[in-house]
């Protein structure tokens, strides 16, 4: 157990996963036009996506840099998403 999370494998697994929930959502909306819209789902997914990024970086001992430009994307990422829900 310690070599999944230590190679990074932990957070691919979460990466699928968010991949298919947001597959999954898109693709609901698309065929009932409930649910979120594509935009309401890139500012929910985006952080996350961006989040994990961040941590399989540090998992695998990348340097500072990209641990730091991918937690600055899911700031970016989650700015997207508060402005398009206040704009509403």
């Amino acid at each position: 157990m310690a070599g999944f999370f230590a190679s990074g494998q932990v957070a691919d697994l979460v990466l699928a996963v968010l991949a298919a929930e947001a597959l999954l959502l898109f693709a609901w909306h698309r065929r009932t036009g409930r649910g979120l819209a594509p935009a309401a789902l890139a500012g929910l997914v985006l952080p996350g996506v961006a989040l994990v990024l961040a941590l399989r970086a540090a998992l695998v001992g990348a340097g500072w840099g990209l641990v730091a430009a991918a937690l600055v994307a899911a700031l970016a990422a989650h700015l997207f998403d508060l402005a398009v829900r206040l704009r509403r």
